[in-house]
């Protein structure tokens, strides 16, 4: 068997697993024994003082178990049968890649929009971390785009990096990290300092992701005067990388994102990106799909490339 077969298998069998299956509810998934493993952590350690010098231990030594636990597994299974280890990488790409999922939950929550104003916000809420009891059915298809643009980049993008810079299981230490921020990530009085340096791995980790996420769908859209655009909204966002991405579908979309959230019970004045308020229609949500499976065709056939395909 080659190596450059060997090599490119693993991202091919993963990457049309997630086109074909997205993230079934049968199949049992890593980020669920990673949610199980933050929570002990978080009951356990989140308590009395220095929470924020606890809360970066644990995070740091989740990362590292998963990085090495995946090494060790990875390298055990490819010694005993060459086979046996494409298919085992192959399978935690495919868990590794959140594009199609998302997708299919974004276009329910047009739909259920459009049915009735309650059933948006319900839909809404299985995406979002938001607190959706009293948005406007405006603000729950903005909501829903704006985390199908973040989720290009944290969900596939990032993803896709990390396995280039650390192979499998740098995408897998990548999904630990980015399991933390979605967890203890947030600037409320539980999470302010146990998730303080969580976040601020998640910020670094999603550094290049986010902006070369960004770029991707410039390219994709054929408008490269979208790139002021991007450089001038980016960064009005109190995520470092999240506005990026936004920045980019907000600007193909000619549309407005962002404003003021509630989290957990706390408001949160957020910048707006963009500037044009229209009323956001199910073919934007198409156009948006299609810039999200163009950038992720893009990512993927550069990331051949860079193998040597």
């Amino acid at each position: 068997m080659t190596d450059i077969l060997v090599l490119v298998s693993p991202l091919l069998i993963g990457w049309l697993l997630d086109l074909l299956l997205g993230d079934p509810s049968w199949l049992p998934h890593p980020v669920v024994g990673f949610g199980r493993m933050i929570s002990w952590c978080e009951h356990r350690m989140n308590a009395g003082n220095y929470r924020k010098w606890k809360g970066g231990v644990a995070a740091v030594m989740l990362i590292a178990l998963v990085f090495f636990a995946t090494l060790a597994l990875v390298h055990y299974v490819s010694v005993l049968w060459v086979v046996a280890g494409i298919c085992l990488k192959g399978i935690l790409i495919f868990c590794c890649l959140a594009g199609t999922t998302l997708i299919r939950e974004v276009r329910e929550v047009f739909r259920a929009t459009d049915r009735s104003l309650d059933e948006g916000r319900r839909q809404v809420a299985r995406i979002v971390g938001r607190d959706t009891s009293q948005l406007s059915a405006q603000e729950i298809r903005t909501a829903a785009l704006e985390t199908l643009a973040e989720n290009l980049s944290d969900g596939v993008i990032a993803p896709l990096f990390w396995l280039a810079i650390g192979g499998v299981p740098g995408m897998m230490a990548y999904k630990m990290v980015n399991t933390l921020d979605s967890m203890i990530g947030y600037r409320t009085e539980r999470y302010r300092d146990f998730g303080c340096v969580a976040a601020r791995i998640d910020d670094i980790a999603n550094y290049i992701p986010a902006r070369l996420t960004a770029l991707l769908m410039v390219i994709v859209s054929g408008r490269w005067s979208l790139l002021g655009f991007v450089t001038r909204y980016g960064r009005c966002h109190a995520s470092p990388n999240s506005g990026y991405p936004e920045a980019a579908l907000a600007g193909i979309l000619n549309c407005r994102f962002g404003g003021p959230h509630y989290y957990f019970g706390e408001l949160f004045d957020k910048p707006y990106i963009g500037s044009n308020d229209h009323e956001l229609t199910s073919a934007d949500m198409q156009k948006a799909i299609a810039i999200n499976r163009r950038s992720e065709i893009l990512a993927i056939l550069l990331l051949l490339g860079s193998l040597g395909v």
